[in-house]
């Protein structure tokens, strides 16, 4: 009988460790200010997605009765137009509201273009190594030496102005970073146990590209994505506030504070509100980056 308990205790069941989602989002949760980015991302894409039931009118309708008025709690105001008018009459609000679904597509379409190619020339020169590495590399320090915002209107120069070669443009930009980031973190596991297991049972290059190393690297290049995601908003829009980017009438932000740009003294609202609205987007994207990052990382991680 004395020795019952031992046993017993021996054989007590340990508690299961937690599923990797629910690990993340323990950790995720910590940080407030990523819980508020992704509170704030996730009313934005509500928006985005359901503009045409939420915003009270058409983003390029000109109500020409309606010059610049102001929001509704200034004089002369109204709540038809909650926060205003521009200078041809097109409700302010509907234009935000329009405008954070463009916001999403510039950075889904920029994010995906850059992470795919980032991440085939990554992996292509961390696996081939030798001349092939070097080429790769220097062409990618030569585009980083280049100041992005100038590098992006030298491309959308030569393609000429629009949204979709504005959008080009920055995926351009932003490709170095994440070739970098890819090779590096494919490197640091080419030297794995692993990785050496798989290529001793057969496994060919484009297996242990895609299926046994890329997914050990993709921590960090999710956390990249999430900050270039913010990035490729505040780079579109300032193409756009210089004519490169999307052109009128299209209701996006960075257009948006163009249009604006002679009216600054006369009618705050049309330059303040395109402006808080990138503010905040870019904020909530950076702060859910900072988050994402804390959570992926094992060195940061106290449990």
């Amino acid at each position: 009988m004395a020795d019952a308990a031992p046993q017993d205790a021996a054989t007590t069941p340990t508690a299961a460790p937690p599923k990797p989602i629910v690990e993340f989002w323990l950790y995720f949760r910590e940080n407030h200010g990523a819980v508020a980015g992704l509170a704030v991302f996730v009313v934005i894409c509500f928006l985005a997605l359901f503009a045409e039931y939420i915003a009270p009118h058409s983003p390029t309708h000109q109500y020409r009765q309606f010059f610049l008025v102001p929001p509704f709690w200034e004089d002369g105001g109204t709540t038809t137009y909650l926060l205003g008018t521009d200078a041809v009459g097109r409700d302010i609000l509907s234009r935000l509201i329009y405008g954070a679904r463009y916001s999403l597509i510039i950075g889904i379409i920029v994010v995906t273009i850059s992470l795919t190619l980032g991440i085939a020339l990554g992996l292509f020169a961390a696996f081939s190594r030798g001349v092939v590495d070097i080429l790769v590399m220097r062409m990618m320090d030569i585009m980083l030496a280049l100041p992005s915002l100038l590098l992006a209107v030298v491309i959308v120069a030569i393609l000429g102005p629009g949204l979709f070669n504005a959008m080009l443009a920055i995926s351009i930009v932003y490709l170095p970073h994440l070739v970098r980031l890819t090779r590096a973190a494919a490197i640091s596991e080419l030297s794995k146990d692993y990785v050496t297991a798989s290529r001793v049972s057969g496994a060919g290059r484009v297996r242990l590209m895609v299926i046994t190393v890329l997914p050990n690297c993709m921590a960090p290049l999710i956390v990249q994505a999430t900050l270039s995601f913010s990035s490729a908003i505040l780079d579109a829009a300032a193409l756009g506030f210089l004519g490169m980017g999307a052109q009128p009438p299209t209701p996006e932000w960075g257009t948006m504070l163009a249009e604006a740009r002679e009216f600054v003294l006369r009618a705050w609202w049309v330059v303040t509100f395109p402006g808080l609205a990138i503010l905040i987007t870019v904020l909530a994207l950076n702060l859910l980056g900072d988050g994402l990052r804390d959570a992926l990382d094992p060195k940061l991680k106290r449990m």
